[in-house]
């Protein structure tokens, strides 16, 4: 689905502004341009961090065991921001599919850790999504190709950007991905 402008793609940005005013996606990107402060770019990188993998910032605060970021709503965490995030595409895939969301598959970078899955499952939680399964991103891509229709086999699956290059491994076995 898409916004009002017909936008199909979400930017991952998040803007807080005065009086509990939210702002995600690309109408926040614009915000930012004059209020890098109390918006928030990219926070998939900081899923499942602490305080302590972001030092020498100050707009970051918390401890040795969760990272917040400073707002004009207070401190938010990287679950909270993500959970805005995914609200609205949970909103978006209702309003396109005219039902109720029962579930998701999310994707996630292949390099995210346990910590940085699990935030993952928390934000989705927290935007009111039931997570069925996470599974990386080359995976998924592998599926939306069509590889789960195809003969059986071993296939690499690369995903290069946002700076990293992520390779899966796969083997297809009747029908079911390793």
């Amino acid at each position: 689905g898409s916004d009002n402008d017909k936008n199909f793609l979400l930017p991952s940005v998040v803007y807080y502004g005065k009086n509990n005013e939210i702002i995600v996606g690309e109408s926040a990107k614009q915000i930012g341009k004059n209020d890098a402060k109390n918006t928030i770019f990219s926070v998939k990188r900081l899923m499942g961090k602490n305080l302590n993998d972001v030092k020498n910032n100050e707009n970051f605060a918390g401890d040795e065991k969760i990272l917040k970021i400073k707002t004009n709503q207070g401190e938010k965490t990287p679950v909270e921001i993500s959970a805005e995030i995914l609200k609205i595409l949970k909103n978006r895939a209702e309003n396109f599919l005219a039902g109720d969301l029962v579930g998701a598959v999310l994707t996630v970078p292949a390099y995210f850790d346990d910590a940085q899955r699990q935030a993952t499952k928390d934000a989705a939680k927290l935007a009111g999504i039931n997570v069925l399964r996470l599974i990386n991103e080359p995976t998924a891509a592998a599926i939306a190709y069509g590889l789960d229709n195809q003969s059986e086999g071993i296939f690499a699956i690369y995903d290069l950007g946002g700076g990293t290059f992520d390779i899966s491994i796969l083997k297809l076995t009747r029908g079911v991905f390793e």
